[in-house]
């Protein structure tokens, strides 16, 4: 058939692929938080007084971000990110919830596990028995509102 007939100056599509991403829980999980994060005020807005000259570069992508990119790229598997950026994702995320297994606090810093505990030794304390058992959660001292930790901090000095 013709349709086949090789021209040496044409390319031809002879298959084509439809790429879909697979639906599933944690899409929809991402979708919803990536929904969020879009609508949630951005804390800091500037006025430009030029125009922005510099369009192909993404001015807004902070170096570690750039780099952590990088490296994750070359290494194809999770790397640290700058200690500070971990901490900031941790402490956003217990401002939602106050207990996460380990699981979820990897899910949503995308950090190696091993890094992700030494962390949250220093910050949190591991819940290994009652109702929240197998989650972490902040020390007192780190907490937006302390609930009443006062009495047993009294008992401890």
């Amino acid at each position: 058939a013709s349709f086949f007939h090789h021209h040496p100056d044409t390319g031809m599509v002879v298959h084509r692929a439809e790429c879909r991403p697979v639906v599933s829980d944690n899409y929809m999980k991402l979708k919803k938080l990536q929904i969020k994060e879009s609508t949630k005020p951005q804390r800091l807005s500037q006025q430009l007084e030029r125009a922005v000259t510099t369009v192909f570069k993404p001015v807004a992508n902070h170096d570690f971000n750039v780099e952590y990119d990088r490296k994750k790229k070359s290494e194809g598997k999770m790397v640290r990110a700058e200690r500070q950026v971990v901490l900031d994702m941790l402490f956003s995320a217990f401002e939602k919830h106050q207990y996460y297994n380990i699981k979820d606090l990897v899910d949503i810093t995308k950090q190696p596990v091993t890094y992700l505990k030494e962390i949250m030794r220093e910050i949190g304390t591991y819940n290994s028995k009652g109702a929240h058992k197998s989650t972490w959660e902040l020390k007192p001292e780190y907490r937006l509102n302390p609930c009443t930790e006062e009495e047993e901090e009294m008992e401890t000095a």
